[in-house]
């Protein structure tokens, strides 16, 4: 029984970073598909970018590397991490974000339109002419 804990210890250890992930993008799907507010399904999909960013951040790092900047004693490019997925990311959250803003907005203007924000009562209405 021990060694199964150990097991278990050490998969968590060494890869729990990535069951992390999978949880978190499990949940946004799911939100995506069960829900039927647009506010929440905006909120799954915010989970679902997070998940993939931290994906991404985690192939950044490197055991015993530091961040890229020059050292005195460190001369090889092993010694440091790579810093393109956190470019990368961080230009991916300010697009996020973005995407956020446009969904509020048009959530709104759903909310001035029809009443509502819950897709079944949306669904196969033409909506108000102004």
């Amino acid at each position: 029984m021990t060694d199964m804990i150990e097991k278990l210890e050490y998969f968590l250890a060494d890869r729990g970073i990535y069951m992390l992930t999978i949880v978190l993008l499990a949940i946004g799907i799911y939100g995506m598909i069960v829900c039927s507010n647009y506010m929440k399904k905006l909120m799954c999909m915010n989970i679902m970018q997070v998940s993939i960013i931290f994906f991404f951040l985690t192939f950044g790092q490197k055991d015993g590397a530091t961040i890229p900047v020059t050292m005195n004693n460190l001369f090889s490019a092993d010694a440091y991490i790579n810093p393109v997925p956190h470019a990368l990311m961080l230009t991916a959250i300010v697009v996020s974000l973005g995407i956020t803003g446009v969904g509020l907005a048009l959530l709104m203007r759903i909310k001035d339109i029809y009443g509502t924000i819950e897709e079944k009562d949306i669904a196969g209405k033409g909506g108000k002419n102004k």
